[in-house]
């Protein structure tokens, strides 16, 4: 029985190696074609590590591309829909977890029945609103979309869903009002489940590509993604330049992922365990 345990162990470990393995290896591959001399990424047989590590890609980058202001940008995009979303989606979440008013349920099921339809089929109604609103071109715009989501709603609500409505109760009897309530007993019980809101939504905003391009025209406007694009198709012969560019999007969103993981990690297992 021991033996079939530990085998049983090995086989679980040898395929969560492999698992992270493949998981790693794009990343890998990403980072050392970008070390690479010019032309070594296109040789046969195919190479994983550079055989010259030099930095010339990220020089080149530096000098045709204002990194500083669209990684500035992609921070204050980025920065500004998690903080919105956390807000909004966190009030929202709540009161469709904890408040009884009229038109809840049904509200809940328009909600329900919005989240089965693509991001993509809105993009033209909001973007012919933002224009009546004179959104478009500024960072209003891109931010608009993220302020506010149904997932978002959702994934807060249903970790609000196991809060003790005794202890909200027990705050009102002591003379709390529901913002009260919700500010010094909710929003401190939902703080796992916030942070993992918050990494997703930054991860997502950070990385957002065609919403921006579509709303900014000005190119001093443009963040990362999207300049990084433009670069890209002068340049579409350059695979070490274009993995240079990648690894300076991509490296950012991992530290912050790398930072806040343990945080992450627990708002998605405590949900699950409560729900």
């Amino acid at each position: 029985m021991k033996l079939r345990r530990f085998a049983a162990s090995v086989a679980l470990h040898a395929l969560l190696v492999a698992a992270a393995a493949l998981t790693l290896f794009p990343l890998v591959w990403m980072v050392g074609v970008s070390l690479m001399p010019a032309g070594e990424a296109m040789a046969l047989p195919p190479r994983l590590l550079p055989s010259a590590p030099t930095l010339e890609h990220y020089r080149t980058l530096l000098g045709r591309l204002d990194l500083a202001r669209y990684l500035l940008a992609s921070a204050t995009v980025s920065l500004g829909a998690t903080l919105f979303s956390v807000a909004f989606n966190s009030m929202a979440g709540y009161a469709l977890a904890k408040l009884r008013f009229a038109g809840r349920e049904s509200l809940q099921r328009v909600l329900l029945a919005a989240l089965v339809v693509p991001g993509q089929i809105g993009m033209l109604p909001l973007f012919l609103l933002l224009r009546e609103m004179g959104l478009v071109n500024s960072y209003w715009g891109v931010l608009v979309p993220s302020m506010a989501g149904i997932f978002g709603i959702y994934l807060v609500r249903q970790y609000a869903l196991t809060i003790p409505d005794a202890l909200l109760d027990a705050a009102r009897v002591d003379g709390a009002g529901e913002l009260r309530v919700f500010y010094s007993i909710a929003l401190p019980l939902c703080r796992p489940i916030l942070v993992t809101l918050a990494v997703a939504t930054f991860m997502g905003a950070w990385n957002d590509f065609l919403w921006p391009l579509i709303v900014l025209t000005d190119d001093r406007l443009y963040t990362l993604p999207v300049a990084l694009a433009g670069l890209f198709g002068e340049h579409v012969q350059d695979p070490e330049l274009m993995m240079a560019g990648a690894v300076v999007t991509v490296l950012p969103v991992m530290l912050v992922f790398l930072a806040l993981q343990r945080y992450y990690i627990a708002g998605m297992t405590s949900g699950s365990l409560k729900g």
